[in-house]
C-alpha cells in the first residue's frame, strides 16, 4: 500500500487561505479580478515548480529492462510498440492477468483510482463538497454494493483472474508515494491535502462495469423529456417530435434493408429508398415528475432537477445523447478482396483524456485449457481481459443495443409504506456516511422500494399531470400533503447482480460461434449488439442482455408502482433474443438502429437511433457489391470516415428555392449551399453554414415552443422531425412571431444563420471552415474542468478541428442546444482482417499513457483526428518486429 506523500501538504493550507476570502466577506469587482489573477499566477508558478522538481516525469513507468514482480510463477514479457501499446506474454493465466494489472497501473493508475472513487460515491474525499451531489446520487443507486454481490457470485476461475489482476496492481503501488503514481495526486494535494492510496480489489474492477452500463443506459432521459413535454404539448405535437422509425425506408439489423422482413437466419438485399415516411402513429402516456429524496440534496422542481442531476455527473460516466452509440459491421469473404471476413467497429462515447480504452495484447505462451488466451484489442484500465478485439480464431465488435432496461416508477407512499395492489411494503431506508475533504463527514439517508432506489419526489407542475393521468389523488386525506406521498424510483437491470464480469473472459477464449453465443449469454448488462466473425469464414450477430418482459407499461414514460400489471414480468430468455448467422446477403450492419420491425422479435424497447448511419453504411456496402468491387480494409476505414450529412439532401433543395427578395445574405447563402457537396468536411464553408442553419431552424421552429429544460440536441431523430416538417409547408410548427409557413420560416432562419456564421467565422465565406466551429477539446476526466486554466492546460489537449457531425457515420456529435463543439466521438476505431490478423488496423482517441506529457499521452490523437488508423501487430513475429521496448517481469 502506498503511503501519503508529505510533499503534497506543503504550503497547501496557507495557499488556499490566500486564494479564498473568508465566508461572508465582500470584495469589489476589481479586487475579485485581481485575486483571480494572483491565484492564476500563484498556481502557475507552483505548477512550474512541480515541473522543475521533476514531479511530471517521476511517475513515468519503466518499460524496458527487468523488474521484479512478486507473485509470478514464471517470467513474463511485455513488448511495447511505437505507440506504447503492450503485448503481454505469460506461461499461465494467473501470471497473464497479474501482469495486466501491473501494466494498467503503470500507465493509468490515477484514472483507475478516480474511477474507483466515482463508482463508490467517494469523489468528495478527493475534491470536497462540490462533489456531494454526485456522491449522493451514486450512493443512492448503490453501484458498489451491487459490484460486491457480483464478486461474491463469481465462479472460482473468474475470481482467480480478478484477484491476480488486483495483486498486479498492488505490486505496482507498493512503496510508491502518490506523486510517484501520477501528477494528478500532486495537483490534488495542493487543493485537498495529502491522499492515501488504497490497495486494489476485485470489487474495484467489477464496479466500473456499472459505470459503463450507466453510460449506455438507453432511454432514461427520453422518459424524463417525454414526461415534461407531455405536460404542455398535445398528442399530435408529441407524435411530431417522436416520430415512428421509418421501417419502410431505413434498415433494421436482421432485415438489413428497409422494409425487409427476415427469418431468424436469412435475409435479403434490395436497394435503399432515401425518402421519408409521412405516416406517424405513436400514443404517449402523460408526464410524471420528481426531485431528490436523499437528505444531502432536496430539489424542488422534480423532473428538471433529476435531469440536471444526470447532466452534472462526471463526464467519464457519459453525457447521454442521441449521438451516444456506435457503428459496427461485418462482411463475409464473398464480398472481400481476401476471401475472409472483415469486421469494423467504432464506439461513440463522450471524449475523455485519457481515452476510456486501453489497447493491449494478452498471450499465453502456449494456448491450453489452463491458459486459453491469445487475445488482443481494447480493454478498460482497471478491468482484466479485453472488451473488444480478436483472438486467434474469432473477432467481435459491440454497439449499444438500445434495449429499454431503465424505468422510472411512480411510487405511492403513505405512513412509511409503499402502496401496492398486491400488498403494501415498508419503505426501505438505509444511512451512509460520505467523507468530505477538509470538512466533517455528511450522513445521507437513502430510501428504496421493491422497484429500486428513490431518486426523486413528485411535486409542482408535473404533479398535476400525474394526478390527471395515473388516477393519483393529491387530495386524499389519508395521504397528507400531495408533495409528501409520491416518489420516483429507478428500476434498472444493472442494479441486480449479473454475470458480465465473467462474460469478458468467456468471449476472450471463445473459438467458434457456439462458444461465442455461450459467452454472450453471460453478457447481461449493458445490453449490446454483438457482431462476430471467425477464421473459418462465418459471420454472425447476437443480441444479449438482461431485458425485461414488460407488463402493461411500455417504458416510454414512468410507470405506476402501485399497479402490479405494469411491473416487469421477468426476463426474456436468451434463446428468444435476436440472432443471425451467415445471412445470404453476406453482411451485417449495426448502428443502434432497431434490430427488427415490430412483431418480428421479442419486444426490446421503443427508442432507437433513427437509422441515418445504418442506412449510409448499408448503402456503401451494397454499392460496392452491386459494382462487383471486393472490399478491402482500406474500404472499411473509408466507410468509418464517411461524413455525408444525412439532412443535407432534404434541407438544401428547399433552402435554395427560397425567394431572396433581393436580400444579399439570402443570395449568398443560396450560392454557398448550391456549391456544397453535402459532406461535413472540416475544411468546408458550406458545412459550416449548413450546420448553423440546422441549429437555427431547431431553435426558431422547435425550441421556442417547448417547455423550459427540454431542447432539441440535433442528430438523426431531429433531422427526421425537420424533414417531415419540410414536407408540410403549413404546419403550425413553422409559425412564430409574425412568421407564417415553411418558406417564411426558412427565409428567416437562413438570414439569422448567415449573420451568426459571420459573427463566428468572419465576414468572408471563403475563410469559413466547419472544423473551426466543430473543434474537439479532449478534457481530463478528473481535473480537466477545474476552472483553473494552468491546471486544465496541464491535462487537457486540443482543440482539434474535426470533420463529421451528428447523425453522420463519422459521428463527431454536437449538441445543437448548446453550440457546435464536438461532444461525442468515435472513441476508437478498429478493422479486423480475418485472413491475416497482422493486416488489421486500429486507432485510439488519445494514447496508451495516462501520464500528462508522457510521449504516449496523446500521440494517437492527431492520426485519429486525421482519420488515419495504425497497424495492429498480432502474431508473435509481428509483435517482436514492432517492439520498441521490452520489459521482463521476473518472479
Amino acid at each position: 500500500m502506498a503511503a501519503p506523500d508529505a510533499q503534497n501538504e506543503i504550503e497547501s493550507s496557507a495557499l488556499l487561505k490566500v486564494l479564498r476570502p473568508s465566508s461572508g466577506s465582500t470584495l469589489s469587482v476589481s479586487a475579485r479580478v485581481l485575486l483571480r489573477v494572483i491565484a492564476g499566477v500563484l498556481v502557475l508558478a507552483l505548477i512550474l515548480a512541480l515541473v522543475g522538481l521533476f514531479l511530471v516525469r517521476r511517475s513515468f513507468p519503466t518499460t524496458d529492462g527487468e523488474i521484479s514482480l512478486p507473485g509470478l510463477d514464471a517470467p513474463v514479457t511485455v513488448h511495447r510498440d511505437e505507440s506504447g501499446v503492450p503485448t503481454i506474454e505469460a506461461e499461465t493465466a494467473h501470471d497473464l492477468f497479474l501482469a495486466q494489472g501491473f501494466v494498467h497501473a503503470q500507465d493509468r493508475f490515477w484514472e483507475m483510482d478516480f474511477r474507483r472513487h466515482v463508482t463508490s460515491g467517494r469523489l468528495s474525499e478527493l475534491f470536497g463538497r462540490s462533489q456531494l451531489s454526485t456522491d449522493t446520487f451514486i450512493r443512492t443507486l448503490g453501484w458498489r454494493k451491487v459490484a460486491e454481490q457480483e464478486v461474491r457470485k463469481l465462479d472460482k476461475t473468474s475470481l482467480g483472474y480478478y484477484e491476480a489482476y488486483a495483486d498486479g496492481v498492488n505490486a505496482y503501488l507498493k512503496d510508491k508515494s502518490p506523486t510517484e503514481l501520477s501528477l494528478e495526486y500532486a495537483v490534488l494535494g495542493i487543493e485537498s491535502g495529502s491522499t492515501e492510496v488504497e490497495e486494489w480489489t476485485p470489487v474495484d474492477s467489477v464496479a466500473w462495469l456499472k459505470a459503463m452500463a450507466w453510460d449506455l443506459r438507453s432511454n432514461l432521459e427520453d422518459e424524463i423529456d417525454r414526461s415534461i413535454l407531455g405536460s404542455e404539448l398535445t398528442d399530435e405535437q408529441m407524435a411530431d417530435l417522436y416520430p415512428d422509425y421509418p421501417y419502410d425506408t431505413r434498415p433494421t439489423i436482421l432485415g438489413g434493408k428497409a422494409g425487409q422482413k427476415a427469418p431468424k437466419n436469412r435475409s435479403g438485399d434490395d436497394a435503399d429508398d432515401e425518402s421519408h415516411v409521412d405516416d406517424r402513429a405513436r400514443e404517449d402516456d402523460e408526464a410524471r415528475a420528481g426531485g431528490t429524496v436523499t437528505e444531502a440534496a432536496a430539489p424542488t422542481d422534480g423532473l428538471l432537477d433529476l435531469r440536471n442531476t444526470l447532466d452534472s455527473l462526471p463526464p467519464m460516466l457519459g453525457q447521454n445523447s442521441d449521438d451516444i452509440g456506435s457503428n459496427s459491421w461485418v462482411i463475409s469473404g464473398e464480398h472481400t478482396s481476401t476471401g475472409r471476413p472483415l469486421l469494423s467497429n467504432d464506439p461513440h462515447l463522450a471524449p475523455a483524456m485519457p481515452s476510456v480504452w486501453y489497447q493491449v495484447g494478452l498471450r499465453c505462451k502456449k494456448v491450453t485449457d489452463e491458459c486459453p488466451f491469445d487475445v488482443t484489442g481494447f480493454s478498460f484500465s482497471g478491468l482484466p481481459g479485453v472488451v473488444i478485439g480478436h483472438n486467434q480464431s474469432i473477432a467481435w465488435g459491440l454497439t449499444n443495443l438500445g434495449a429499454d432496461v431503465t424505468d422510472l416508477v411512480v411510487e405511492k407512499i403513505r405512513d412509511g409504506k409503499v402502496i401496492h395492489d398486491d400488498g403494501d411494503e415498508p419503505l426501505q431506508v438505509r444511512k451512509e456516511t460520505i467523507e468530505v475533504a477538509g470538512e466533517d463527514p455528511r450522513e445521507i439517508t437513502i430510501r428504496s422500494t421493491r422497484n429500486g432506489p428513490l431518486v426523486s419526489k413528485l411535486e409542482g407542475t408535473y404533479r398535476k399531470v400525474l394526478d390527471a393521468t395515473t388516477g393519483a389523488d393529491s387530495q386524499d386525506p389519508k395521504s397528507g400533503p400531495a408533495e409528501e406521498h409520491y416518489g420516483l424510483a429507478l428500476d434498472w437491470t444493472a442494479l441486480r447482480p449479473g454475470t458480465t464480469a465473467s462474460a469478458v473472459f468467456a468471449i476472450n477464449k471463445a473459438t467458434n460461434w457456439q462458444e461465442f453465443r455461450h459467452a454472450a449469454s453471460l453478457f447481461d448488462v449493458p445490453s449490446q449488439n454483438l457482431v462476430y466473425a471467425d477464421v473459418a469464414g462465418n459471420i454472425g450477430y447476437q443480441a444479449p442482455g438482461m431485458i425485461p418482459r414488460r407488463g402493461q407499461a411500455d417504458g416510454t414514460v414512468p410507470r405506476r408502482g402501485w399497479k402490479s400489471d405494469e411491473d416487469w414480468q421477468g426476463w426474456v430468455d436468451f434463446d428468444d433474443l435476436p440472432s443471425l448467422y451467415n445471412p445470404e446477403r453476406g453482411w451485417i450492419v449495426t448502428a443502434n438502429n432497431p434490430v427488427a420491425s415490430p412483431g418480428e422479435t421479442v419486444q426490446l424497447g421503443e427508442d432507437f437511433d433513427y437509422g441515418d448511419r445504418a442506412r449510409r453504411i448499408t448503402k456503401r456496402i451494397k454499392d460496392a457489391v452491386a459494382e462487383g468491387r471486393k472490399l478491402r480494409p482500406t474500404d472499411m476505414a473509408e466507410i468509418q470516415n464517411d461524413d455525408q450529412n444525412p439532412f443535407a439532401a432534404k434541407l438544401v433543395p428547399e433552402a435554395v428555392k427560397i425567394h431572396s427578395h433581393g436580400d444579399e445574405d439570402i443570395l449568398e447563402a443560396k450560392k454557398l449551399l448550391k456549391a456544397w457537396n453535402g459532406f461535413d468536411a472540416a475544411s468546408s464553408a458550406g458545412a459550416a453554414y449548413f450546420n448553423v442553419l440546422t441549429k437555427t431552424l431547431l431553435e426558431q421552429t422547435i425550441s421556442s415552443k417547448l417547455p423550459d429544460g427540454v431542447s432539441p440536441g440535433g442528430g438523426s431523430r431531429w433531422y427526421l422531425v425537420l424533414a417531415d416538417l419540410l414536407e408540410d409547408p403549413d404546419s403550425r410548427w413553422w409559425s412564430s412571431q409574425g412568421v407564417e409557413g415553411r418558406d417564411e420560416a426558412l427565409r428567416k432562419a437562413m438570414k439569422t444563420a448567415w449573420a451568426e456564421t459571420e459573427d463566428l467565422l468572419g465576414p468572408e465565406p471563403v475563410t469559413w471552415r466547419w472544423g473551426i466551429l466543430h473543434r474537439l477539446t479532449i478534457r481530463n476526466a478528473s481535473l480537466g474542468e477545474s476552472g483553473i486554466t494552468p491546471v486544465e492546460k496541464l491535462f487537457n489537449r486540443g482543440p482539434y478541428e474535426v470533420s463529421g457531425g451528428s447523425g453522420v457515420v463519422h459521428a463527431t456529435g454536437w449538441d445543437a442546444s448548446v453550440g457546435y463543439e464536438t461532444n461525442w466521438v468515435p472513441s476508437m476505431r478498429q478493422t479486423v482482417d480475418l485472413s491475416n490478423f497482422d493486416a488489421s488496423n486500429w486507432i485510439n482517441l488519445t494514447g496508451a499513457s495516462g501520464h500528462a506529457f508522457h510521449p504516449h499521452y496523446d500521440d494517437q490523437t492527431n492520426d485519429w483526428a486525421a482519420n488515419v488508423n495504425r497497424p495492429w501487430p498480432y502474431s508473435k513475429q509481428a509483435v517482436a518486429a514492432a517492439a520498441e521496448d521490452t520489459l521482463t517481469l521476473e518472479p
